[in-house]
């Protein structure tokens, strides 16, 4: 290998936001991260519903009906 053109691989601590901490090697010395294998719901078994129905009568009270309206055609007068 060239000397002076890789960056140093150094000894990691990965925190999460949960509290894991795993401990690794990587070119940044600490990382910290907002979900981890210990708390994704994938692992966890854990499944959490997203109310998008609430999220869509938000944005229609907010913007007005969500329906799309056309506009009417203009007759020519030949």
């Amino acid at each position: 290998m060239r000397k002076e053109i890789h960056p140093k691989y150094v000894e990691t601590t990965i925190t999460c936001t949960c509290g894991a901490v795993y401990h690794t090697r990587s070119t940044v010395p600490e990382l910290k991260i907002s979900i981890c294998a210990a708390c994704h719901p994938f692992f966890t078994g854990e499944q959490r519903f997203v109310d998008t129905a609430g999220r869509v009568e938000k944005f229609a009270r907010r913007f007005g009906s969500s329906t799309l309206r056309r506009a009417k055609p203009k007759l020519s007068a030949n």
